[in-house]
């Protein structure tokens, strides 16, 4: 996942990290472990992942929303579409009723690819955050199970 993680930096168009978790620990901190997918090709290699969504908070009436994190190579394979149907029901095993992404609004696949899961655009936010020297807006998306 690192090298895909990676990748999506590279993109500027993936997240405002600039650069992977230095350590498992520093990557782990703060994530759930029910939810961690990974898709693999025939072969065994990594293609892509949804690593790890975590808590948004700690309070126990709201342990059951989610945000997430996916990533992988856009093969336009369909790999994606299973990751994220897959994501969806173990995040409804684990008892999570809502997830949230926050992405970037000039990454329209990953825009389309919730969209197509049930996710709905909830607002924008503009100017969150400065990515090397800019500021970015991003869109707030959310599936809700309620």
């Amino acid at each position: 996942m690192r090298h895909i993680y990676e990748a999506g930096i590279a993109t500027g168009q993936a997240t405002f990290e600039t650069a992977a978790p230095a350590d498992w620990e520093s990557w782990d901190a703060g994530k759930r472990p029910d939810c961690r997918l990974v898709a693999r090709s025939a072969d065994g290699r990594v293609l892509a992942g949804c690593p790890q969504p975590h808590l948004q908070t700690p309070r126990p009436r709201r342990r059951m929303r989610g945000e997430h994190l996916c990533g992988g190579r856009g093969t336009g394979a369909g790999v994606g579409s299973a990751l994220m149907a897959a994501l969806i029901t173990a995040a409804q095993s684990a008892g999570i009723w809502t997830l949230q992404s926050s992405v970037f609004p000039e990454n329209e696949a990953t825009i389309a690819l919730h969209l197509r899961h049930g996710f709905r655009v909830l607002g924008r936010r503009e100017r969150i955050a400065q990515l090397h020297g800019v500021w970015r807006d991003t869109l707030l998306l959310e599936r809700r199970e309620l």
